[in-house]
C-alpha cells in the first residue's frame, strides 16, 4: 500500500486539528465532506493513520518516566507483549543499543509510578533489569510533529477551525482542569478514536447524550490530554527513529528546546533526571542522516555534550495503539482509564 498526496494531506489536516468537521475540513482542501470520511476510514482501516488522545504527562500535573529495559534474549517478545499490555505504559520501542527495550510511562504521580508500575514491572518473567529516567520538563512532543505538506494559508485555516482540544498541552501558561471521576469513562474512546463523537459515547455507556456532549466538553478543554493524528510510520517520509541522550548545561535548556523545534524531524525534546539531563528524538530519512543531524544539533546548541544516540529497531506499541512490525496500527488500544468502562465495552 502507498499513500497519495491527497492521503498525506488529510493526515496533515487532523494534525493540525484532528476533530475538525468533514464539512470544513472540505472546504479549507477543496474536498467533499463525504469523500474525506471515506479517504478517512479507508487510512484508518488500513491502520495506516488513526487518531488519538493520550494523557498529557506534563511533569507539573503527572509523572513521564522514560524506562530501559533490559530482558533475556530469548524472552524479549514476551518481555515486550508483557509491558505494552500495561496502560500506563504507553510506548513500547525496541533499540539497537545496550538496552533491549526503551519505554514511556505515564502515571497520575511519582508515588503511582514507584507503587504500581514499578512492582508490575518486576513481576514479568524474563525481564531482568530497568533503568529510570523522569522527564521535568516535557519541551517538544510528538502530537505537534507535521508532514508539512499543505499550504501555509490551509494550515492557518485549519488552526482557526481547531478546538481547545488543539491547544499546546505543554504551554508554560497551561493549567490542567481535574475532572470529576464520571468523566474519566470518555477518556478510553477517545484514546481509541480522537474523534469520537459524544453520541457514540453515549451509546458505549449508556448515558444521555446531552450530559455526554457535556462532559465530552469538559474533557476537551481539561488540557490533561495530548490529541494528535498519527501516521503509520513507513509512510511517512522518515523511517528511522533515533533518540539522543545529552548534557545541556544548566538553565540553556530553553534555548536548546527553541533552537530543536526550528529542526522539523524532532517529535519528542525534554530535561531529565538521571546520567544525562536531556533527550530528543528524531524521525530521519536513513541512517545516514545520524551524523548530519548530530553536527546540525552541535551547531545550533553551543556547550551541549552528545552521550549516546540510539536507532530503535521496532514500536510495538506507541502512545497506546499496537503496531504491526511495518509500523500500522492493529487496531488494538491499551486504553487509560480503561477499568472505568462497563464489561464488553
Amino acid at each position: 500500500m502507498e499513500l497519495s498526496e491527497e492521503d498525506l494531506r488529510l493526515v496533515n489536516a487532523l494534525q493540525i486539528s484532528p476533530r475538525v468537521s468533514w464539512s470544513d475540513a472540505g472546504e479549507v482542501l477543496g474536498v467533499h465532506a463525504t469523500t474525506l470520511a471515506s479517504r478517512w476510514e479507508r487510512l484508518r482501516g488500513t491502520g495506516a493513520a488513526w487518531t488519538t488522545a493520550h494523557l498529557m504527562g506534563d511533569p507539573k500535573d503527572m509523572c513521564l518516566a522514560m524506562v530501559d529495559i533490559d530482558c533475556e534474549m530469548h524472552r524479549r517478545p514476551e518481555v515486550t507483549s508483557a509491558v505494552a499490555q500495561l496502560p500506563e505504559v504507553i510506548t513500547v520501542e525496541e533499540a539497537a543499543s545496550n538496552r533491549d527495550l526503551t519505554l514511556t510511562v505515564i502515571t497520575q504521580d511519582l508515588g503511582q509510578f514507584s507503587t504500581q508500575v514499578l512492582p508490575r514491572l518486576k513481576e514479568i518473567r524474563g525481564l531482568t533489569k530497568y533503568h529510570t529516567a523522569l522527564c521535568t520538563r516535557i519541551h517538544t512532543s510528538g502530537y505537534a510533529w507535521r508532514l508539512n505538506v499543505l499550504t501555509k494559508a490551509e494550515q492557518q485555516a485549519l488552526r482557526a477551525l481547531a478546538g481547545p482540544e488543539s491547544a499546546n498541552p505543554s504551554a508554560h501558561d497551561a493549567m490542567v482542569l481535574p475532572l470529576p471521576e464520571s468523566h474519566l469513562a470518555i477518556i478510553p474512546f477517545l484514546a481509541r478514536d480522537g474523534r469520537a463523537t459524544a453520541a457514540e459515547i453515549a451509546r458505549a455507556l449508556g448515558r444521555n447524550p446531552a450530559t455526554v456532549q457535556r462532559q465530552l466538553g469538559r474533557v476537551l478543554a481539561s488540557r490533561m490530554l495530548s490529541f494528535r493524528c498519527e501516521i503509520a510510520q513507513q509512510f511517512s517520509g522518515f523511517p528511522i527513529t533515533v533518540q539522543w541522550f545529552a548534557n545541556v548545561p544548566a538553565g540553556q535548556h530553553e534555548a536548546a528546546a527553541t533552537e530543536l523545534r526550528a529542526i522539523r524531524n524532532v517529535r519528542f525534546s525534554a530535561s531529565t533526571t538521571g546520567r544525562t539531563n536531556f533527550t530528543m528524538i528524531m524521525w530521519l530519512r536513513s541512517l545516514a542522516d545520524v551524523m548530519e543531524m548530530e553536527l546540525t544539533i552541535q551547531q545550533r546548541i553551543p556547550g551541549i555534550e552528545l552521550v549516546e544516540s540510539v536507532v530503535m529497531l521496532n514500536t510495538a506499541k506507541r502512545v497506546g495503539w499496537m503496531l504491526n512490525p511495518d509500523s500500522t496500527a492493529t487496531g488494538t488500544v491499551v486504553p487509560p482509564y480503561g477499568e472505568l468502562l462497563p464489561h464488553g465495552v
